[in-house]
This record gives C-alpha cells, structure tokens and sequence, in this order.
C-alpha cells in the first residue's frame, strides 16, 4: 500500500483530477484515455486484484456500478452507450494494484476489446 498510486490520490499525496468521490469510491480521470470520456473508478478500501474481493465487498462492487452510470448519465454519454472494464493480474493488462475499474464512453467501442 505504500507505493500504490490509487492510495496516495486517496489520501492527498498525488494529484488526480478527480470526477467524483464518496466515503466508498474515488473516481479520476484517466491520465492515458482510450476514449473521450475514460474515468477511472476504485474504492477507498486498498484491495489489489478482483481476486482479493470477498462476499462483505458485494455492496462496494455494485456500488461501483451505479457510480459509473452516474457519471456517464452526468457526462452525457450513458444513452449512447459505454463500457465497464476491470482487469485483473498482469496477463490481463492490471499494472496499479489496487482494484479499479475504467468507464470509457464518448466514442464507439468495439467488440471484441483488447
């Protein structure tokens, strides 16, 4: 947690354009976007991959969802459409190691990702 990125935008350590944030989540923009409107969204609770989530984590990982469509509702780019990613462990391109999860919007995405 010393090193984690996520942690030290938490606490005010490093600068981070924040978008949104509540006593659960922290949301940023993304400072390498993939499209016009890319957030990243991560809980204040320092967990490094999606596998470190247990059942008293359900309510903080539905609450990221309903974070993300208010930000795309907010954002204007929710009826057009928009993406949740979460990536998990190095082969799936994670490289902070603090859970979070991208909401990119603003252009058309494709399938499949990656």
């Amino acid at each position: 947690m010393d090193n984690c990125i996520f942690c030290k935008i938490i606490a005010g350590e490093l600068p981070g354009k924040v978008v949104y944030e509540d006593p659960m989540v922290v949301a940023v923009e993304d400072i390498d976007p993939q499209a016009p409107h890319h957030y990243l969204i991560f809980p204040r609770k320092h967990l490094p991959t999606t596998l470190d989530l247990t059942e008293g984590d359900d309510q903080l990982v539905g609450h990221v969802f309903r974070v993300a469509a208010k930000l795309a509702r907010d954002h204007g780019f929710a009826e057009r459409g928009f993406r949740v990613v979460n990536n998990c462990n190095e082969g799936a391109g994670q490289s902070v190691w603090h859970i979070h999860f991208h909401l990119l919007g603003g252009r058309d995405l494709s399938w499949p990702p990656g």
